[in-house]
């Protein structure tokens, strides 16, 4: 359904060539590293219409981002509210990428509790961006992707999660292209 969207098409792109030279050349990490950043975005719009929703119908809503979380590996605390992409993405580059790495990241990795199975799978995940620009950069992207997504799902009455599926998939197309563009070896086989 989103072959024939060029803006998204083009985000996609740029957003692998970002990845690329900004040194993230291996295309699984790539999709990972753009996954976890998705999953930030969506979260954090999730939880907004949740709150919303709560609010007009009265009924009781335990936000996710309400309270203090213990930074791990330190004495410290942080109001969850400031782990929400529609804070962290205000910040300064440099202190954004490290928002990122040492508080938001393992917040998300401890989002469902000890025993969840999405903690067990998340337990060994890594956030890798070297660079701050980078996260920047796609941050960018991402909310463009998101209000392009959007934008198709109310003129072309998708559904958001659909088109979020086709989004997936045109990443998960890119790494055939990238191989044919750039020589990247076969990270997926089984020898």
């Amino acid at each position: 359904m989103l072959q024939n969207n060029a803006i998204l098409k083009s985000l996609i792109d740029k957003l692998w060539n970002n990845f690329w030279s900004g040194g993230i050349s291996n295309p699984l990490t790539a999709i990972e590293q753009i996954t976890y950043l998705i999953f930030m975005k969506r979260l954090d719009e999730l939880e907004s219409k949740r709150e919303r929703d709560a609010e007009f119908t009265g009924e009781k809503y335990d936000p996710r981002f309400k309270g203090k979380y213990m930074i791990p590996g330190s004495d410290q605390t942080i109001d969850k509210n400031e782990l929400r992409w529609s804070v962290f993405k205000h910040m300064p580059a440099d202190e954004m990428l490290f928002h990122v790495q040492s508080k938001v990241f393992p917040f998300l990795k401890e989002l469902n509790g000890e025993t969840s199975p999405f903690t067990k799978q998340m337990a060994n995940a890594v956030f890798i961006m070297p660079k701050a620009s980078l996260l920047v950069e796609a941050i960018n992207i991402i909310e463009q992707l998101f209000t392009e997504i959007e934008k198709d799902a109310t003129e072309g009455g998708h559904a958001f999660q659909d088109i979020q599926g086709d989004v997936y998939e045109m990443l998960l197309s890119e790494i055939a292209t990238l191989r044919q563009k750039r020589s990247v070896p076969n990270t997926t086989s089984y020898h």
